[in-house]
């Protein structure tokens, strides 16, 4: 199913090929059953029968697709920083060096957590709901790496 905010076009049913004939030359075997070929039926016109219904509007495409990319571009980079952040941990926590402190380990995947389900939140809606979300995305992006990277 294509996804509302994509510029996928809907799937129509394509009509049936007719049956492709077989060449005069070779002979059925004998102990091939019969094929019933179809009777010819009026003759089609030129429009195929799908095209006959009127195909509905194309919906318009949506405000503020630039801001979703935008504050969707930040939720996943904030997403794969946490990810970062605990893979270091556990590779200083393997090799005993010292690494990044708890309030990286524990900030960082809760900020990306919190900025994810804003996202979510700015893709499902519309209007001042999904301007607020993507706003919180943006200030989680900004708070996370102002108080992690910035002190």
């Amino acid at each position: 199913m294509a996804s509302p905010d994509t510029d996928e076009l809907a799937t129509v049913p394509l009509p049936a090929a007719p049956p492709a004939a077989e060449p005069e030359h070779i002979q059925p075997e004998p102990s091939e059953p019969e094929r019933i070929q179809p009777e010819p039926s009026a003759p089609e016109s030129s429009t195929p029968a799908a095209s006959a219904a009127p195909e509905p509007s194309a919906p318009a495409r949506p405000r503020g697709r630039w801001w979703r990319g935008i504050t969707g571009s930040l939720a996943a980079g904030l997403a794969v920083l946490a990810v970062g952040i605990l893979v270091v941990a556990g590779i200083c926590l393997y090799t005993g060096a010292p690494g990044p402190g708890a309030t990286l380990l524990i900030g960082h995947p809760v900020a990306a957590v919190l900025a994810l389900l804003a996202q979510r939140a700015a893709d499902r809606r519309d209007g001042p709901a999904a301007v607020g979300a993507g706003v919180a995305v943006a200030l989680f992006t900004v708070s996370a790496l102002t108080l992690f990277w910035l002190t």
